[in-house]
């Protein structure tokens, strides 16, 4: 029927004249950019269409798309990896107060755009991810004393992150990476850790100057060992014959030096004298 009207329409401003044919077009064409017949889908994100408010079961990919004015609507999501910072309060298995701040980065799954719109609305943040954050960090925390937090930081991050994942893929929202930013804890606390450690330091000192002072007595040991050995092999050597020897051997070095004089001594009073020079000849 609307076809025929606007059929007819033409025919009468045809009828009428080529200027109000030239209006009759103008005001369409004016009508139909005000309805907007056509919706562009941006890079990274993706279009649920409604049919008079029913989220239809497909989602629209990037591009240009026509949609039918008034019934048709589309809503834009972005499907981009985002990023989400969460401050959570929670115990340790040993009952310390620990405040985590953990980063979160996450996307909506593309086919399933409609269905995040449909279920939780354009509000996840909010009503899903944060609530979902903050109990899976006091979970998780609540498995380890608040030194393990410290010194199994990878482990419990890890447990973090898989419960997460597993928690949020329920809502067609995928976790792409989870960190733990860091980790405080009470005033008295950290002062008993870094009592602790001081203690620990001091401890592995002594016990390294203990390990030094041994190898270092042993090794005096060894040179006082060996240094008596050398002389017990030194003295086993030494015999008589050894001695004579030695004996006879500087005997002969004496004879050696001489120079073939005998020495001349003299005396007074009953001491005879004695003068070793040349023999008279017979």
């Amino acid at each position: 029927m609307a076809q025929y009207d606007l059929e007819r329409t033409i025919q009468m401003a045809l009828q009428r004249g080529p200027l109000r044919l030239v209006v009759i077009l103008g005001i369409i064409v004016l009508l139909a950019l005000f309805s907007r017949p056509w919706v562009q889908v941006g890079a990274g994100e993706r279009g649920v269409v409604l049919n008079f408010g029913a989220v239809q079961d497909y989602v629209l990919g990037e591009g240009l798309h026509f949609r039918v004015p008034v019934m048709q609507n589309v809503v834009l999501i972005d499907v981009k990896v985002q990023k989400s910072l969460t401050n959570a309060a929670a115990s340790s298995s040993d009952l310390q107060e620990v405040s985590s701040e953990v980063a979160l980065n996450y996307h909506i799954i593309p086919d399933k755009a409609n269905v995040v719109y449909q279920t939780i609305g354009l509000h996840f943040k909010e009503r899903i991810i944060d609530p979902a954050v903050q109990e899976v960090v006091k979970a998780v925390t609540a498995r380890y004393t608040a030194e393990e937090l410290i010194t199994k930081r990878p482990a419990v991050s890890e447990a973090m992150r898989t419960t997460l994942s597993e928690r949020l893929l329920d809502y067609n929202i995928a976790v792409d990476a989870f960190s733990i930013v860091g980790f405080s804890f009470s005033k008295i606390f950290m002062e008993a850790i870094e009592a602790k450690q001081t203690a620990e330091q001091l401890a592995l000192k002594a016990r390294r100057d203990l390990e030094r002072i041994k190898i270092e007595a042993e090794q005096k040991i060894t040179a006082a060992t060996a240094e008596a050995e050398s002389l017990r092999l030194q003295r086993a050597n030494i015999s008589p014959d050894l001695i004579e020897l030695r004996r006879i051997e500087a005997n002969l070095k004496a004879i050696e030096k001489w120079n073939g004089i005998l020495p001349q001594v003299t005396g007074g009073g009953a001491v005879p004298l004695i003068g070793l020079g040349e023999q008279p000849r017979r």
